[in-house]
């Protein structure tokens, strides 16, 4: 079977350009290598007013539980300067050692190893005991709209159920067997807008001046520190990330000011405490006069961005000691569990199933010449397979 073969598999994902929102061709491509395992295999459109459409994938094998879910994106972002790059990026190119494309680290390296793995064990032990799943979107890279949380709301309608989802992005910060995501941070983004009143700069008595008040504000947002950490989390992190005057004149006092915001939060909090809590920082600073004496508290509206992502943390023993023995097995390295980084596609899966991260080294990712080593494809499909067997004989035990 070519599927088995992880190198292979990632040369023609990576030959079909498939730059959000566009499919490329690579969710025709993993069709063809999942039906002949024995895969069903349904592609799924979703809509949104406003928002490209969206083709993602669905494929099961088997009918029964346990049922393992591998979830994932074969949507990839631009290449940049395509100039910059010294391989084609989307000819998946071996060079070195190293296998060069867009997406070959982030993250359709880690579907075709997946593919592989399946494959392989099809080849020695037959179809899985239980059911085996890919949920594979176009949309992860993009807004994330159209993508992963349809298409589980979609198959679960259906009526599918999954006892445990994998996702392949990739994990490791030097080499396979670093780390293990079993959770992530929450993240809240929003906007804060001062109304002061515009005027002369020599006469500011006559004016409002936003700036000071946006600077008050912003103060407040990065200081104090949200909390200490936990025992499974770093600290909650503020960043301040535009202030916007839109003032060129010297000599004109502005007045409106807006700045924007993203916070990574613990499990301290919640989406809406933590949203709370930065409104209560606001009012207090807006009401502060160390930088506005005498005059009336700052006048501001804030506005959240739509769709906050959740703290979330994976217990599920049985599925993290079935991942974490895999990944000891085949590179003799503990791997730490983790639940640093950004957000990924597990914030909506959690609510489906437990669910862990794990998959290439992602030093390279978004970067002009993205690649993988090649040896790394194979030493990540003996994870996968690993990780398969031992999965199925500790659910069912």
């Amino acid at each position: 079977m070519t599927s088995a073969d992880p190198i292979a598999n990632l040369a023609t994902l990576i030959r079909c350009p498939s730059v959000t929102p566009a499919e490329g061709g690579a969710l025709t491509a993993l069709a063809a290598m999942l039906e002949p395992l024995g895969f069903t295999v349904e592609r799924m459109v979703a809509r949104e007013p406003g928002m490209p459409d969206i083709e993602n994938l669905y494929a099961r094998i088997g009918t029964d539980g346990p049922h393992l879910m591998f979830a994932g994106h074969t949507d990839v972002v631009p290449v940049g300067d395509e100039a910059a790059w010294t391989h084609d990026p989307f000819g998946a190119e071996i060079a070195g050692g190293e296998m060069f494309g867009r997406g070959a680290v982030d993250m359709k390296g880690g579907i075709a190893c997946f593919v592989a793995a399946v494959a392989r064990h099809i080849e020695k032990h037959g179809p899985p005991k239980g059911s085996v799943s890919f949920l594979i979107t176009g949309d992860e890279e993009g807004p994330a709209v159209n993508g992963t949380i349809k298409l589980l709301e979609w198959a679960a309608a259906r009526g599918e159920r999954w006892d445990a989802c994998l996702v392949g992005e990739p994990t490791n910060p030097d080499q396979l067997g670093d780390m293990i995501k079993i959770g992530r941070r929450g993240s809240v983004s929003g906007t804060v807008t001062v109304h002061g009143v515009q005027g002369h700069a020599a006469y500011p008595h006559l004016a409002d001046n936003a700036v000071r008040g946006i600077v008050a504000l912003t103060d407040a947002l990065m200081d104090p520190p949200f909390d200490a950490g936990t025992e499974n989390f770093q600290p909650s992190n503020l960043e301040v990330t535009t202030i916007d005057i839109g003032n060129r004149a010297t000599n004109v006092v502005p007045g409106k000011a807006t700045a924007s915001f993203n916070i990574r939060f613990n499990d301290t909090w919640t989406a809406e405490t933590v949203q709370a809590e930065i409104v209560r920082r606001l009012d207090a600073a807006a009401a502060d006069e160390r930088l506005r004496p005498g005059r009336s508290p700052v006048r501001y509206d804030i506005a959240w961005a739509e769709r906050p992502s959740h703290v979330f943390l994976t217990r599920n023993n049985q599925l993290i000691a079935s991942l974490s023995g895999a990944v000891e097995a085949v590179t003799g390295r503990a791997p730490k569990l983790s639940t640093t980084g950004g957000t990924s596609d597990a914030r909506f899966i959690k609510d489906y199933c437990p669910v862990v991260e794990f998959g290439l080294v992602g030093q390279t990712m978004h970067m002009v010449d993205e690649r993988v080593a090649v040896a790394d494809l194979e030493t990540l499909t003996s994870i996968y397979e690993t990780f398969i067997e031992r999965w199925f004989d500790n659910a069912r035990s």
